[in-house]
């Protein structure tokens, strides 16, 4: 009897396992980070759908988009997703509650050559703020609470930039903009004196440079970079992952992987949209690539 309802016991497990496994072949999960206009995002993104079930051998692949980074991170750490783009923060937050969730697999390489973008703070041109100091008792609006550019990295560089001034004692008020591009958008409306997003720091700050939330929003024609001025610029910051479930089937992210690898040459335009701007292509990472990331959140946020 005892053997019996093992052997069933055994069986039950294989069946799962395999049921996961078909799953995995039936449809492929995308999430996609707030911090945009979602009709955006889900355009951007509409070139996966086109061509993945082919590239993967899936018979769907579907698009959640977040209302902020943290649906995507929890989507992710739930298991419900099988790949998202995410900042290094995101990941250092998904890392720090369990380091077996996902697998970075790969980032984005600036036409530099680096791995790395910038936070950048900005102000209506015309407000009469020109530099950082002149932010002092004044309101500054972060991106998101788990934007490595929009909230992490300033909060733990910009004290140097103010000889050593807490954020807290140098600003009058913080608060969140709701994502990089309505952070943006709100500095124009006066909510915010300044605000921090990000961009490349290649190329001119009159394009937006050459990729990064600036860039989109130009492209897009929501923002004319006459409007703004550049208050600070963040030391150099790794370039976010795209991350993948790690219980995925061993073939399906050797295949998506290589589809990834592949795309800026087969698909230059579907690479461009999915990134926001101008990249050479991928490069390999590991969790190392973000241990300084995952070091400073933990210190600064604690998970």
């Amino acid at each position: 009897m005892f053997k019996k309802a093992l052997l069933g016991a055994v069986s039950l497990v294989a069946m799962s396992v395999g049921a996961a496994q078909a799953e995995d072949l039936k449809e492929f999960r995308i999430g996609i980070i707030g911090g945009e206009n979602e009709a955006d995002r889900l355009r951007n993104f509409q070139c996966m759908i086109d061509k993945l079930p082919g590239a993967l051998g899936v018979e769907k692949v579907s698009l959640f988009p977040a209302a902020d980074y943290d649906g995507t991170i929890q989507g992710l750490l739930g298991g419900t997703l099988d790949y998202a783009e995410l900042g290094a923060s995101g990941y250092a937050k998904i890392y720090l509650e369990n380091p077996q969730a996902v697998e970075p697999i790969l980032t984005t390489v600036q036409t530099d050559g680096s791995t790395g973008y910038y936070s950048i703070m900005v102000a209506r041109k015309d407000s009469g703020i020109k530099t950082l100091e002149d932010m002092k008792g004044k309101k500054l609006g972060f991106a998101d609470p788990d934007s490595t550019s929009g909230y992490l990295v300033p909060s733990v560089t910009l004290p140097g930039a103010l000889g050593g001034v807490a954020v807290k004692d140098f600003f009058g008020e913080t608060g969140f903009g709701g994502g990089h591009e309505n952070l943006v958008l709100e500095v124009l409306k006066g909510t915010f004196d300044a605000g921090t997003t990000f961009g490349s720091g290649v190329g001119d700050f009159k394009d937006g440079y050459t990729s990064g939330n600036l860039a989109k929003m130009v492209e897009k024609g929501v923002l004319d970079m006459d409007d703004l001025v550049e208050l600070w610029k963040s030391p150099l910051i790794p370039n976010g992952p795209v991350v993948v479930r790690s219980s995925m089937d061993a073939d399906m992210k050797t295949k998506f992987k290589e589809f990834m690898l592949g795309l800026p040459k087969s698909d230059p335009d579907c690479f461009s949209a999915i990134q926001g701007g101008d990249f050479t292509g991928f490069t390999e990472v590991t969790p190392e690539f973000y241990q300084p990331i995952i070091d400073a959140r933990k210190a600064q946020i604690g998970s």
